[in-house]
């Protein structure tokens, strides 16, 4: 059962002017597609061919000697969830049961807002940063290179991707600017609660 690229869950001008169309088919076309691709050549013909995507980050996670397709895994599955974390006219504030964890776990939207942007922008190098689902708290973490929630069994509910490709062709070095926008104008709130019903 190969792994699919899953087609983005909106055209690619939807997200102008805040994400261009070009960012999206190099970053969706292009650097998406070559994880999967990747991926479905480093698990051909193993014991992993069938696994879920999932599945296989769990199973070589820690393993260096498998390092690699957990990278390209990895990938795969924080930019599937990076673009249901997205959406026309989306950010500012969630409502609902995920408004009062936000409260409950930082003090406000605002406190929330604030621990986001910290670490979405003090993220050295390449990576991403998360509001998860730890026990009954939500908390924001960031995880370097291809290094992902699921592996450390964390519920993610939102995510904003820093790596330089995913902001670099509408921002150039400004991350700040590509993750205010992020939190004000794109962040698919309906998304995270749903993922917070289903945990």
């Amino acid at each position: 059962m190969a792994i699919e690229l899953a087609p983005l869950p909106f055209d690619y001008e939807a997200l102008a002017p805040h994400m261009s169309a070009d960012t999206l088919r190099f970053h969706h076309d292009k650097h998406h597609a070559t994880y999967v691709n990747n991926l479905n050549n480093l698990v051909a013909d193993s014991e992993l061919a069938d696994a879920t995507l999932e599945d296989i980050i769990k199973q070589v996670h820690g393993d260096t000697a498998k390092a690699g397709v957990f990278n390209n895994a990895a990938q795969v599955w924080n930019h599937d969830f990076f673009w249901n974390s997205l959406k026309p006219g989306g950010g500012g504030a969630p409502s609902g049961d995920l408004a009062g964890m936000i409260d409950a776990s930082f003090g406000s939207y605002d406190g929330f807002r604030a621990a986001f942007l910290e670490k979405a922008t003090k993220q050295f190098g390449s990576g991403w940063a998360w509001l998860v689902l730890e026990g009954d708290k939500l908390a924001v973490t960031s995880t370097g290179n291809a290094d992902t929630p699921v592996a450390h069994g964390q519920t993610a509910l939102l995510t904003c991707d820093v790596w330089e490709h995913a902001y670099y062709l509408d921002y150039q070095n400004r991350r700040p600017d590509y993750v205010n926008t992020f939190l004000d104008s794109l962040a698919n709130w309906d998304h995270a609660a749903a993922q917070l019903s289903a945990a």
